[in-house]
């Protein structure tokens, strides 16, 4: 048997298989003209579309290229320098110190209160 809620009372009654699966009367129709195209906008070609800007930077890519493939021996993340190993430096420290601040925050959390 197939139920339904009743708009009326807001219960559950008995219904045919047709009306359970497609309630409140909506049964799936094909639509008569199809829908139109979102995008289907007359687009502007490159050349139409007026001045652009243009990037004035130099290409540095091939320059860190045989920087990052030079086969030295270092790290890949400590081969720019010096900036490279402060952060690489400063962030292992700030990783410990914080670990050992957890460590010594569960050690006082661990301990009883004393009660006076």
């Amino acid at each position: 048997m197939y139920y339904k809620i009743s708009g009326v009372t807001g219960k559950l009654t008995g219904c045919t298989p047709a009306s359970a699966y497609f309630p409140q009367g909506l049964i799936p129709t094909v639509p008569s003209q199809p829908t139109p195209m979102i995008f289907a906008l007359p687009t502007k070609v490159v050349s139409e579309a007026g001045p652009t800007a243009e990037y004035m930077g130099a290409n540095k890519v091939p320059e860190l290229q045989k920087i990052f493939q030079k086969a030295d021996g270092v790290p890949i993340h400590l081969k720019r320098g010096v900036i490279d190993r402060l952060l690489y430096r400063t962030t292992m420290g700030l990783t410990i110190g914080g670990t050992l601040y957890c460590l010594v925050a569960l050690y006082f959390a661990a301990q009883p209160r004393k009660v006076e």
